[in-house]
């Protein structure tokens, strides 16, 4: 078989089922195999950021590798902030690079695409990858490409393939089975006793999870174990979502001063908090209502699991997981799993809207048709996603970064095909919110919701001085029809609960609602958060 064959083959048996990409020219030859072998199907959209956000958004609900297919230089470069997201982010996203075939690289001239040198790419995704290997030896391309794809699934953080475009079609070997990284069983049995050991003297036991649990697949897993230890369950700012469909008592998200104060109270002042998979950053802890003193907690995160002052290192989750089960009794009584309580009843009245009508208006139309999965980009849209009834729910709510929502809404109705609510603000939509056009080529149809207040929001409520926030109005919703779907703008609640409902009921074509939001108007919980920020600033001085 050609390289790409075996590559696109090694990709399918780790649980890979579409690429993402876009061709150029130094990975036409790519594209060209990966198309007529029909092995894996392809997905174009339009500009390379998308690309690495659909195939970030695919890993996350398969819990398996994404890929992203791009040329060399002008579409790698291109690609590199969603990947750096990734890696922030814990997503196992396969980054495939076309490159000058090897006689171009000799030839002494100056490439176009090229950076400073040409291996300036390579150097730079070093950076943002856990593993890296340009496929120039066929003798060696079946072991690398085992390696590097072992180290996506085995840290689930992005990796690097660099293909000369003169050697996809060279004769290799099949790529060698997965082989899993090995493990002490002895030190992961250890490390289970003392956890357990810890959790059953504690008298306040909490279990909190995070986004590993999902990059592992090991939802159900972890929901087992939280019914068998008896003891609540509060997911995290990044892990919101998390559980919603398993049966899990999971009772909240933890999100410090800006949430609810009976689950920050239940976090911080447990004295046997188990973090599961828990990135320990500024937005899961940075508005923390008293200081959570981590040593006291049991951290098990990166293959490893800190317990105060003593590390277990190279402890897999899954393995670790799977041991406490096997050790696990219940703690306690039996915690029963309350609803949270969510804001609900939105009024059809003529009053303007705010982020807080959005949430009801949404759970409203939830309680009606059943909650929907949601990809949700980064601003108010996400501090609004957090008062919504707890479903499946994808984010970078700690790496941030603008434009995510649109195209990882359109991989995760590809991957999981279900309908999609996809959040997103006016900032964000202006980035990639024009990959809608690709709705219709791959038989797709979201419901977009667009915050629309012509303000970059969520940062004039760190500077409102600051007019550079201030954006012109795009009148979204008219466009719509031009890319394939429909659309609605509203400014009122009474129109706001009549185009969800009609977005719900319209199949086939994506649906856009444009909801207009006045200047200022904020979610209670984005208001929560900023005031907690800001009171962490003053006490430092």
């Amino acid at each position: 078989m050609t390289l790409v064959e075996a590559l696109l083959r090694a990709l399918e048996a780790r649980g890979v089922r579409e690429i993402f990409g876009i061709p150029g020219d130094f990975a036409l030859p790519f594209f060209e195999i990966a198309e007529q072998s029909a092995i894996l199907p392809v997905h174009t959209l339009s500009h390379e950021p998308a690309v690495g956000f659909a195939a970030d958004a695919a890993a996350r609900f398969r819990s398996a590798p994404g890929v992203a297919a791009v040329t060399w230089g002008a579409g790698a470069f291109n690609i590199v902030n969603p990947v750096a997201a990734g890696y922030a982010e814990k997503s196992p996203v396969v980054v495939i690079s076309g490159a000058p075939g090897r006689h171009e690289s000799r030839s002494g001239l100056l490439l176009h695409h090229q950076g400073p040198r040409l291996d300036t790419q390579y150097r730079v995704f070093e950076e943002i990858t856990v593993a890296q290997a340009r496929l120039d030896d066929p003798r060696s391309a079946p072991a690398e490409i085992a390696r590097v794809l072992q180290a996506a699934v085995e840290e689930s953080r992005p990796v690097y393939l660099e293909i000369p475009r003169d050697m996809v079609a060279v004769p290799v070997e099949p790529v060698p089975a997965p082989v899993p990284w090995p493990f002490d069983p002895e030190a992961v049995a250890a490390c289970a006793d003392a956890i357990v050991d810890r959790l059953a003297a504690a008298e306040r036991p909490v279990l909190l999870v995070d986004v590993e649990i999902r990059r592992f697949g090991l939802e159900s897993r972890v929901a087992a174990l939280a019914r068998t230890l008896a003891i609540p369950v509060v997911t995290t700012f990044m892990g919101r979502g998390l559980l919603s469909e398993a049966d899990a008592p999971v009772v909240g998200t933890y999100l410090g001063a800006a949430g609810d104060p009976a689950v920050a109270e239940l976090v911080e002042g447990s004295d046997g908090l188990l973090l599961l998979g828990v990135i320990l950053s500024d937005t899961n802890f940075g508005v923390s209502v008293g200081k959570l003193d981590l040593r006291r907690t049991i951290r098990a995160c990166d293959r490893a699991v800190a317990m105060g002052f003593h590390v277990f290192p190279d402890i897999p989750l899954r393995a670790l997981v799977e041991a406490l089960l096997e050790r696990a009794r219940p703690l306690g009584a039996a915690v029963a799993a309350p609803r949270p309580v969510v804001p609900r009843g939105l009024p059809a009245d003529d009053q303007p809207i705010t982020p807080d009508d959005i949430a009801r208006g949404l759970n409203d139309l939830f309680a009606r048709h059943g909650v929907m999965p949601i990809a949700c980009d980064v601003g108010d849209c996400l501090f609004t996603a957090m008062s919504l009834d707890h479903g499946p729910l994808t984010a970078p709510a700690y790496y941030a970064g603008m434009g995510y929502g649109v195209p990882a809404g359109m991989a995760a109705q590809l991957v999981t095909g279900r309908r999609v609510l996809v959040l997103v603000g006016d900032g964000a939509f202006q980035m990639t919110g024009w990959e809608l056009g690709n709705c219709r080529k791959l038989g797709i149809d979201p419901i977009v919701l667009v915050f629309n207040n012509r303000s970059w929001e969520m940062l004039r409520v760190f500077q409102p001085e600051s007019r550079f926030n201030d954006l012109d109005d795009w009148r979204f919703a008219e466009a719509a029809a031009a890319l394939g779907g429909e659309g609605r703008r509203v400014a009122t609640r009474a129109e706001l609960a009549a185009a969800l409902e009609a977005a719900v009921a319209r199949r086939g074509r994506f649906q856009l609602v444009e909801a207009m939001i006045p200047r200022g108007a904020i979610s209670n919980t984005l208001r929560r958060f900023v005031e907690g920020v800001q009171r962490l600033r003053r006490a430092a001085g």
